[in-house]
């Protein structure tokens, strides 16, 4: 764990021993780790194997001392070692808690002895673990006074000055802060357990890493740090009268001193995630100082002090459930000598949904279980992602679909040829690197798309066949393709032959000819509509069933003229002089003028049942002066057995008609079906309802 220093056997098993030391008395392990610990020196001298330890000391030795291993080999990769992910990953690595917590008494031992090494940048790099990594192991176990030395050790051997400055001042200042402490603790005492109340009251003084960083923050002096200790009120009541008593020494306290209201945390009424419950109030004590009070209960506390993420998370860091059960029970467990049997049945299965895998450089990307080289592509950049061709995972070549484990080093290897394909998406895990493959495959579509649709219109002009939009989307729908990105697709894949797309299209157009004649074109004024293509019209509309305003039913109702409204049209009634109420559509010409004029007689209004009656409609088109078009446009209208042709009435000027077709039919649906049909006629610019 030291490799930046030199350690003779001598002095290995002299810090070995006082490793042991420190997680007997301040940690409380015992048995096998104790053992583990005092077997290091041995292993790294050569001295013993792991086959003799086995046969000696047994196979929970060997696992302690494997899990150490790994995590030796892991600091062999050289990792960011601020990254909060390298903290989760050791914890992963360590299936073994007793790993950790070893790692963590060894830490606390080399910083008190390398105090006097004359190699500074050393002495540097293993304080910097210390605060950055070590530390917050420390804090997520619970292991308060550890955590504290090791920030003070690493202060201490980083921020030289700072650190003996803020400790000289405090030594001056501590005889009257132990005073001050005192006469603000004894008459709050006093007045609470006359109240009624059990409990007992001590007081803190904070960190000198804590207060540096105060320091820090506030850009501040020494001076200027208010909050150098802390009260806490502990009362001793049951469970039921907890909150009651909480905010009763809560009025005594700022009854004697005055609360800064903006300081108050009430952690009482809703308590945080993990758990945590407690009043925290700063108010003006004595000589006007500032003072944090804590009030809590003895079950508060006791869920404060072993809860792993007390303070850790109650800072405002978004814990993991999971994590804090099972550490929770892991501090629990070492306070209890007959728990540590038990440790031998704790896996960590904490990140068993995650893996942590590095760049070649050491940095340290978290992925979901089952996510592969692909993946980890598309996570560092898509242009990287769309041209991998696989990685190396440790220095082996492997295939984008290999699944990444947390350790792996993985590097992409990338071809300026290679393009995502559709069955990528099943290969990648994450939802980040599915979303790019879709982007690049649609990208990719569209480019293609416009690469093969150019190539055709070019084979047109090739052959001197006009291109026409509307026929070319009945060829395509005559070939079976339901969607048109598909088909320029297989142009450009070369799967359809261009020319016998453009045989097909001309046979399409063919068909769509209507011959008149000698075949000359001839004027679509000259259009007589056959009598047998007209059907009477049917006004019976009683057979709907109209609902005005959902009450009333059987009013008389007629369809105002100036809009035809059908079934299906989103309507409103309108009551006219004579009682009768007409119906019109929402976006009727009228309807504004009506509602600003008259809005007290508009009255809501909705169809009800199934559309069985015809409705009249009118439809205005506009398209190239030819016959065959409009008996093209009667054609697709006769052909319909629920569409019904009244009248129609044709003008043509300057190369265009102009006509008015009155449909009978019966819903929306069905009119919007018939506006799609009329408007793919070849020689059609415009269809509209009117």
């Amino acid at each position: 764990m030291a490799d930046l220093f030199t350690f003779t056997y001598e002095e290995k098993k002299k810090m070995a021993a006082q490793t042991a030391e420190i997680l007997e008395e301040e940690i409380g392990l015992k048995g096998d780790a104790i053992q583990a610990v005092h077997l290091i020196p041995e292993i790294e001298e050569g001295r013993l194997t792991m086959e003799e330890v086995e046969q000696q000391y047994g196979r929970q030795v060997v696992r302690i001392l494997h899990g150490l291993n790994r995590i030796q080999q892991l600091y062999q990769k050289n990792p960011v070692i601020e990254s909060e992910n390298f903290r989760n990953l050791l914890l992963s690595f360590a299936e073994d808690m007793r790993v950790i917590l070893i790692m963590i008494a060894n830490r606390v031992n080399l910083m008190r002895q390398i105090r006097d090494t004359k190699d500074v940048s050393a002495k540097m790099e293993v304080s910097q673990e210390a605060a950055y990594l070590y530390a917050p192991l420390a804090h997520k176990l619970g292991l308060y006074k550890l955590k504290s030395e090791l920030e003070d050790l690493s202060l201490k051997y980083m921020e030289h000055d700072a650190y003996y400055l803020i400790k000289e001042k405090l030594n001056e200042t501590k005889a009257s802060r132990d005073a001050y402490i005192e006469a603000f603790i004894k008459p709050v005492e006093e007045k609470i357990k006359a109240a009624g109340i059990k409990c007992h009251i001590k007081g803190r003084t904070k960190s000198i890493h804590s207060i540096w960083q105060k320091m820090n923050k506030q850009k501040c002096g020494f001076e200027g740090i208010y909050d150098l200790f802390a009260i806490r009120i502990i009362i001793d009541c049951e469970e039921e009268k907890e909150k009651m008593q909480c905010w009763q020494a809560y009025s005594i306290v700022t009854d004697m001193y005055q609360p800064n209201p903006k300081r108050l945390r009430d952690w009482l009424s809703v308590p945080k995630s993990n758990g945590y419950e407690s009043l925290h109030i700063t108010v003006l004590g004595p000589e006007k100082k500032w003072v944090e009070v804590q009030i809590r209960t003895e079950r508060m506390d006791d869920i404060a002090e072993r809860g792993v993420a007390a303070h850790w998370r109650y800072k405002g860091v978004k814990g993991e459930t999971g994590l804090d059960e099972w550490l929770t029970n892991i501090r629990s467990m070492l306070e209890h000598a007959d728990g540590l049997d038990a440790m031998d049945q704790f896996r960590m299965d904490l990140y068993e949904d995650e893996v942590f895998v590095f760049t070649p450089k050491g940095d340290l990307y978290k992925f979901p279980v089952g996510a592969t080289v692909l993946d980890f592509a598309y996570h560092i950049h898509s242009k990287l992602g769309n041209q991998c061709t696989g990685g190396r995972i440790n220095g082996k070549v492997v295939s984008f679909r290999q699944q990444l484990k947390s350790g792996d080093q993985v590097e992409i290897l990338t071809s300026s040829t290679q393009k995502p394909r559709q069955e990528w998406l099943s290969i990648v895990k994450t939802s980040r690197a599915k979303s790019k493959i879709r982007l690049a495959l649609k990208e990719t579509q569209v480019k293609e798309g416009l690469f093969a649709k150019e190539m055709l219109e070019r084979k047109f002009k090739n052959r001197k066949v006009e291109h026409d939009e509307s026929t070319m989307m009945h060829t395509i729908k005559k070939m079976g393709f339901k969607e048109v990105s598909d088909f320029y697709k297989q142009i450009a894949d070369g799967v359809l032959d261009v020319n016998a797309v453009i045989e097909k299209y001309i046979e399409v157009r063919d068909g769509e000819k209507t011959i008149t004649g000698d075949n000359q074109a001839r004027s679509a004024s000259e259009f007589e509509l056959d009598d047998s293509k007209i059907a009477g019209l049917n006004t019976n509309l009683s057979d709907d069933t109209l609902v005005i305003d959902r009450n009333l039913k059987g009013l008389d109702y007629q369809l105002a003229r100036c809009c035809a409204p059908i079934y299906g049209d989103p309507i409103f009634g309108f009551v006219t002089i004579n009682g009768g109420i007409k119906i019109h559509r929402l976006d009727c010409p009228n309807a504004p003028e009506l509602r600003r004029r008259y809005g007290y007689r508009i009255v809501k209004a909705k169809w009800s049942g199934k559309g069985s009656s015809q409705y009249s409609i009118t439809l205005r088109v506009i398209g190239s002066d030819d016959i065959g078009i409009v008996n093209n446009l009667t054609s697709i209208i006769s052909k319909d057995e629920k569409l019904v042709l009244r009248s129609i009435n044709i003008d043509s000027h300057d190369g265009l008609f102009s006509g008015n077709l009155v449909v009978m039919l019966e819903d929306t649906s069905r009119l919007e079906s018939l506006l799609k049909k009329l408007r793919t006629v070849k020689g059609v610019k415009q269809v509209d309802r009117i």
